[in-house]
């Protein structure tokens, strides 16, 4: 049966069935900080959702009928972006609802970076320092020597994806290296953008994820995967991975900075985009995820606070990264917990076997536990490494912009990192490394620097004070195993 047949199979299903079945009842429609209402839609006014087919995928589905929907307009986010959401729940006819998972544009709103900006730190001396998070500084904490870039000359590519009218600029990026890449060689251009680049002003986040994916990642071919679009911005994630899926060949390792809250999410498209990315792993991709800005996040529940885990970060299925800064803040020294690196336990992931053993002797240990109230402690456990996330040096719309923070940095650097060790696998006639998480636990964090002070921010009340998790050896839920040494990380990952 034809596209158009099976399209018009469901016009009439809609047209003709009892609608009265509803996907996602725990979706939340309470408007997150930061959006305000505009009033309704107009009736005529042009929609584009998600009908997220169960295990199939269609091109276009257009003028369906959702009884109890009910469009308004909303802006918010630090971009000022506007979009169309309903405040009430939607329904389907009960012989289309088994093949439905969720309809995507109703509710959710647009994940967020919160990338920022810190104030300068304050300079007593100049001698032997640094004045900000450079590809230099980069190099030299992880022993990345001159001659640890991509030869050039195999099939070895890595890729960022840029989501909500996010852009980057070859502009920038050739500033950037003019600026920070003359001790390396490196890539000019990025090799092939999937999607649609936008004209505008560039963006920070996008800039950043370019620009430290290619100078830690030097030399190796890099995409851009690009949903800049209002519809794009919708479900960032869904129709992000099914581009992935409808690919053969793909770059090896794929960074993403962005993340929503799990309870702002329903468990439908949850469980959705975990089975995508799980698909993913198996076909043999890398998939990284910045831990979130928020520490161990805080939320109120039934009139008494919790932490607030965040997704993609807390899938099974992605290694997910989380932040650090220099102990001495203008010295290449040892690193401590960068107090926003995001980390803790899912609500609606069980631990994966692989993490049992770590994160059983970390709960046991830790001198420095939050009351249990407060976390899932049988949740699956995140994040699984870290990176530096303060103080970084961008580019954007040509202007050199210092002291960028966040794991929106750290994620890139890792990624990178972990396309040199692809790069040194495909010439020695391994396959690329895959999904890490298992062979990260079973290795028990060989090739990291273990980072063992400090702790992330949480909930400001009496019981917490403000303290989450807090470091210590071995694995945590603050820097997962640690931040890169290169040299000991290929030797650990570079035989199967």
């Amino acid at each position: 049966m034809g596209l158009q047949a099976c399209l018009l199979g469901l016009f009439a299903l809609i047209l003709s069935g009892k609608c009265s079945y509803s996907l996602e009842p725990d979706q939340r429609r309470t408007l997150p900080p930061g959006w305000v209402s505009l009033g309704r839609a107009d009736p005529e006014e042009e929609l584009s959702l998600t009908f997220a087919l169960r295990q199939q995928n269609v091109e276009r589905l257009s003028e369906l009928l959702l009884p109890g929907a009910e469009f308004h307009h909303y802006v918010g986010g630090p971009t000022e972006t506007h979009v169309v959401r309903s405040p009430h729940p939607y329904q389907l006819p009960q012989a289309l609802a088994p093949h439905v998972d969720f309809v995507g544009g109703l509710h959710r709103f647009p994940p967020t970076s919160s990338l920022r900006q810190r104030p300068e730190p304050q300079v007593t001396g100049t001698v032997g320092l640094h004045l900000g998070v450079t590809p230099s500084v980069i190099r030299k904490r992880y022993n990345l020597t001159s001659q640890d870039v991509g030869s050039g000359t195999s099939n070895n590519s890595q890729a960022c994806a840029q989501f909500l009218e996010q852009y980057f600029h070859d502009s920038d990026l050739a500033q950037f290296m003019r600026l920070f890449g003359g001790n390396f060689a490196h890539q000019a251009s990025v090799a092939r953008v999937v999607g649609q680049q936008g004209r505008g002003r560039a963006g920070i986040e996008a800039s950043l994820d370019v620009q430290y994916l290619m100078s830690a990642g030097a030399n190796i071919s890099t995409w851009v995967y690009s949903s800049p679009g209002r519809h794009e911005g919708q479900e960032p994630f869904l129709q992000w991975l099914m581009l992935l899926s409808n690919e053969s060949a793909l770059p090896h390792v794929h960074t993403v900075s962005y993340g929503d809250d799990e309870d702002s999410l329903s468990s439908a498209y949850i469980q959705r985009v975990n089975t995508e990315l799980m698909k993913a792993a198996a076909r043999g991709l890398t998939l990284l995820f910045a831990s979130g800005d928020s520490g161990a996040g805080c939320w109120s529940v039934s009139g008494r606070h919790q932490f607030r885990p965040t997704f993609p970060a807390s899938s099974p299925y992605v290694t997910t990264v989380g932040g650090t800064s220099f102990q001495e803040p203008f010295l290449i020294t040892n690193e401590i917990v960068d107090y926003i690196s995001g980390g803790g336990f899912s609500n609606v992931f069980p631990r994966p076997s692989y993490q049992e053993e770590a994160v059983t002797k970390f709960l046991s240990s830790s001198p420095h536990l939050p009351p249990s109230s407060y976390f899932n402690a049988s949740g699956r456990a995140y994040p699984d490494v870290a990176a530096l996330s303060d103080g970084y040096w961008v580019v954007s719309n040509r202007v050199p912009i210092p002291w960028v923070s966040g794991t929106s940095a750290s994620t890139p650097v890792f990624g990178g990192i972990l396309s040199l060790i692809n790069e040194h696998r495909i010439l020695s006639g391994r396959p690329p490394l895959g999904f890490l998480n298992p062979r990260l636990y079973q290795q028990h964090g060989a090739g990291l620097f273990d980072v063992t002070r400090g702790c992330h921010e949480s909930c400001l009340d009496e019981e917490v004070e403000g303290q989450g998790f807090c470091s210590g050896p071995g694995w945590d839920p603050v820097t997962g195993w640690g931040t890169p040494n290169f040299p000991a990380l290929l030797k650990t990952l570079l035989n199967p």
